[in-house]
C-alpha cells in the first residue's frame, strides 16, 4: 500500500507522515526531496510552481513508488499534491493508494510557517498554495490542529476500515 499524506505547505506532511511510517513500519518518502533544483530555486525565491515545473517532478516520485510496490515495500509519501491531477499522476501505475488530506484553515497554518525556516518554502507562497488546493473526494481527512498522535491513530483506523 502506498499512502499519500498531502495538503498545503506547514500542514504537518513531514511531521504526520514520518510519525505515521514509524507506526507503520514503512518507508517515508518526502516529495520535497525529489524537486529539481530549478523548482528549488523558483520556490525559494518566491516564485510558485506552474504545472509544467510539476509534472517531471511528480514522474520522478511514482516511479519511486512503483518501484517501491515491484519490491511488494508499502510506504507512506508526504507531498503536497494539490490538484486532482497531480495525485492522479502520483497514483499512476499503484494497485494500492490512499490519500491523507491534512486540512486547516490559512490563519493556523500560516502562524506554523511563519515560525519556521523551510529550505525553500517561504510563507508568502501559501496563499498560492490554498488558491492551487482542490480538496480530494475520497479521502481520510485530519484536522491539522489535532494532537499527533491522535491524528496518526485516526489514519491507522482508517485505512484497516478500506
Amino acid at each position: 500500500m502506498i499512502v499519500l499524506v498531502m495538503g498545503v505547505s506547514g500542514s504537518g506532511k513531514t511531521t504526520i507522515g514520518e510519525a505515521l511510517a514509524k507506526e507503520l513500519g514503512w518507508k517515508y518518502l518526502d516529495a520535497d526531496d525529489y524537486h529539481p533544483k530549478s523548482n528549488i530555486e523558483k520556490m525559494a525565491a518566491g516564485i510558485p510552481l506552474d504545472d509544467a515545473d510539476r509534472w517531471p517532478w511528480l514522474d520522478r516520485i511514482n516511479e519511486k513508488l512503483n518501484e517501491l510496490q515491484k519490491q511488494n515495500q508499502s510506504a507512506v509519501v508526504g507531498c503536497s499534491a494539490l490538484k486532482a491531477a497531480y495525485r492522479k499522476r502520483l497514483a499512476r501505475g499503484i494497485k494500492d493508494f490512499e490519500v491523507v488530506h491534512l486540512k486547516g484553515d490559512f490563519k493556523l497554518i500560516h502562524s506554523r510557517i511563519a515560525k519556521r525556516k523551510h529550505r525553500f518554502m517561504p510563507p508568502s507562497l501559501l496563499r498560492s498554495q490554498f488558491d492551487t488546493l482542490e480538496p480530494p473526494r475520497d479521502a481520510i481527512e485530519v484536522d491539522v490542529s489535532a494532537p499527533i498522535a491522535g491524528s496518526v491513530k485516526k489514519i491507522k483506523t482508517q485505512l484497516r476500515r478500506g
